[in-house]
C-alpha cells in the first residue's frame, strides 16, 4: 500500500526509495496490484536498517538493506533488467501471504534503467521499477471534479490512495497538470512528461485490498479517453531535473 510522508528526500531515480523493491514471480516478472489486490493490505516502512514488511495475520519482517544475495534477471514491462534477490524468508513471508509463489527483489542501483527518451525531451532521466517514470503529479482539483462526475451517478467518492501518485498539488485548476510544463522548489526541478494511463489498481479499495467495481474507470473512459495512447489519462508522469539530494516537503510552494 502507499505510505504518506509529511517530506521525502529527492534522489535521481524519483523520491528516495520508492519503488526500489518489487515481487516477481518464479520467472522474474513483476506482480503489482492488477493482479493480486492483495497486496494493499501490505504495509512498509523504509528505515536505514532496511524494509519492514507487515500484513493481517503476519509477524512483521525486516528485509536488510544491504546484503550480499544473487543478482537475477527481471522484467517490468518492456524492461528486462537485474534485480537483487532478498532471500528466502522474504520469499516465503510473501508467498504464505498473497498465496501464490513470489520472491522479493531490489533494485541494482549498479545498473541504472533509463526512461524512454521518447517522452522525456532530450533530459536523461533514470528511475528504478516504477512503470516507466520516476514521479506520478495529481492535482486535488482534479480528483474533486472526477468526484463530482462519480457523484452524480451515484458512484461516490474516491480517495487520492487509489491513484498512488508521488505528489499532490493545491492552487491550481483541475487537470492543469496536463498543461504545467515543470515544478520548481527549493532546487528541485520537476519536468511533467507523459499522461499517466490508468488501469485496474485505481478500482482497488486500497483499504480492503480487493476490486470493488468498475469505477473510476468507466467515467473516466468518457471524458479523459486519450486516442494517442489508447487509454484513460488521470495524472501527469514526471522526471527528476534537478535536486538529487534535497528534500520536498508538504506546504512546499512550487
Amino acid at each position: 500500500r502507499g505510505m504518506p510522508l509529511a517530506a521525502a528526500e529527492v534522489g535521481r531515480t524519483g523520491l528516495l526509495d520508492d519503488r526500489h523493491w518489487m515481487l516477481v514471480r518464479p520467472n522474474g516478472r513483476f506482480v503489482t496490484q492488477r493482479e493480486l489486490p492483495r497486496m494493499a493490505l501490505i504495509a512498509t516502512r523504509v528505515g536505514s536498517e532496511g524494509l519492514t514488511l507487515s500484513a493481517p495475520a503476519m509477524p512483521a519482517l525486516t528485509v536488510p538493506r544491504v546484503a550480499a544475495r544473487q543478482v537475477r534477471p527481471v522484467t517490468v514491462w518492456k524492461f528486462d533488467g537485474r534485480g537483487i534477490d532478498c532471500g528466502a524468508e522474504a520469499a516465503a513471508w510473501v508467498t504464505k501471504f498473497l498465496e501464490t509463489e513470489l520472491s522479493l527483489v531490489a533494485f541494482d542501483v549498479t545498473a541504472p534503467r533509463t526512461c524512454s527518451p521518447e517522452w522525456t525531451q532530450g533530459t536523461h532521466a533514470i528511475t528504478e521499477f516504477a512503470d516507466g517514470f520516476p514521479v506520478l503529479v495529481i492535482s486535488r482539483a482534479s480528483l474533486a471534479d472526477l468526484n463530482s462526475r462519480l457523484q452524480s451517478r451515484s458512484s461516490g467518492s474516491l480517495p487520492m490512495e487509489r491513484f498512488r501518485p508521488n505528489v499532490v498539488i493545491d492552487g491550481v485548476g483541475a487537470y492543469d497538470e496536463d498543461r504545467i510544463h515543470e515544478l520548481r522548489v527549493g532546487g528541485v526541478t520537476l519536468r511533467l512528461v507523459k499522461p499517466c494511463m490508468r488501469c485496474s489498481i485505481t478500482t482497488t479499495d486500497q483499504e480492503l485490498g480487493a476490486v470493488d467495481g468498475v469505477e473510476p474507470l468507466r467515467t473516466l473512459k468518457e471524458y479523459r479517453f486519450n486516442r494517442e495512447l489508447r487509454g484513460v489519462a488521470f495524472g501527469q508522469n514526471a522526471i527528476v531535473v534537478s535536486g538529487a539530494g534535497k528534500r520536498l516537503r508538504v506546504g512546499d510552494t512550487f
